[in-house]
């Protein structure tokens, strides 16, 4: 997986990883999630558009950078899950807590 971070000028971190988001990259993304949450950005929209497939430590990774957003005041939001993402969201519900937005301007806006 290759993970893209981007601070708007507005203070939110926009993180854009692509490829697979499994066991071996989730420790990365919450790494990254936690490090911007700690640099102050506690907005963070993550776009999953380019996510091709992601699995339970993927989703365990963006509940976790939820917790941690929400911990510093933030909050954490979803923008563009791909069709797989958005499969596992749904299967697992977790599409009521982690709410998909159709755009990051949408997630961005949607606090």
């Amino acid at each position: 997986m290759q993970l893209d971070r981007d601070v708007r000028p507005d203070g939110i971190a926009v993180l854009r990883p692509r490829g697979r988001l499994t066991m071996v990259a989730a420790s990365d993304l919450k790494a990254v999630v936690d490090d911007v949450v700690a640099q102050g950005h506690t907005v963070v929209v993550v776009d999953l558009h380019e996510t091709e497939f992601m699995d339970s430590s993927g989703l365990g990774a963006l509940v976790g950078g939820l917790r941690s957003a929400r911990a510093a005041g933030g909050d954490l939001r979803i923008a563009r899950p791909s069709t797989q993402v958005r499969t596992v969201l749904e299967l697992t519900t977790m599409d009521r807590v982690l709410r998909p937005h159709a755009s990051v301007e949408d997630a961005v806006g949607a606090g």
